[in-house]
């Protein structure tokens, strides 16, 4: 199982010989990207888009474009989330839509993406919030003509924030009997629980306990939210069951 270290901090790109996980709204605004030292996996900023904008306000066209400009300025891009659809209640209040309005539009997507982007190595990620949902979003793929069973890596979404629950324990053990899957969010206990069903993970919980660290003692800043040396550190005694994670790339992605 591969552990992409989440980060808002970009410039660790060029530092960080670790699997990282960057969100593209980190990249954006960059003239001048860092080169990678290491494989590291595209997160597509959809959250904080739907949550601000309740709608995605980057076309399809120009976020391909965007994810090849850090494809070939960055280097080493393992895979990139698509402009999914987190189905989340208070994500759903915040859109007006239902959960299987989400569904499609991230089927769409990724539809979109693959027909204006074929070289990008896009991931189809699954959403939903009940056991159902996530099977019937995994129909409407295969319906559309994409067969996740064969794919590479599948995201699967919308666990964050019950990532440890018996729930997605469960989901995560029907999914991955037949889909190589990708945790999203996943912190320490739900690595624990189901790590190793996983094909990979991320998660960017160091930070969150970061923030109760004050002063940070590494760089003197007023907590360690943002430290380099924290965030390794935390990384480190990710296990999954009882062995350590495995942080070192495996040699693999899901690009053409």
């Amino acid at each position: 199982m591969i552990f992409y270290l989440g980060t808002h901090e970009q410039h660790w790109l060029a530092r960080v010989a670790r699997p990282l996980f960057v969100s593209r709204r980190r990249l954006e605004r960059r003239r001048r990207l860092p080169v990678a030292a290491a494989p590291w996996a595209l997160d597509s900023g959809g959250f904080t888009e739907l949550a601000m904008h309740g709608r995605w306000t980057v076309d399809a066209a120009t976020y391909a474009a965007d994810v090849r400009r850090y494809r070939d300025g960055v280097g080493r891009m393992a895979w990139a989330a698509p402009q999914d659809w987190m189905c989340e209640p208070a994500m759903l209040a915040r859109t007006g839509l239902t959960v299987a309005e989400h569904q499609r539009r991230t089927v769409d997507n990724y539809l979109q993406l693959r027909t204006v982007a074929d070289d990008l190595p896009f991931v189809p990620v699954l959403q939903g919030w009940t056991r159902d949902d996530y099977w019937r979003h995994v129909d409407q793929y295969q319906a559309a003509g994409v067969d996740v069973e064969a794919a590479p890596l599948v995201g699967l979404g919308s666990v964050c924030r019950r990532q440890a629950t018996d729930e997605i324990a469960q989901l995560v053990g029907e999914l991955s009997a037949t889909i190589r899957l990708h945790g999203f969010g996943v912190k320490r206990s739900g690595l624990a629980a189901y790590g190793w069903m996983l094909a990979s993970a991320d998660s960017l919980a160091w930070s969150y306990d970061g923030r109760r660290i004050r002063p940070c003692p590494h760089t003197g800043a007023a907590s360690c939210n943002n430290c380099m040396t924290h965030a390794l550190a935390w990384a480190a005694g990710v296990t999954v069951g009882d062995r350590p994670v495995q942080l070192a790339f495996a040699g693999w992605n899901v690009g053409r």
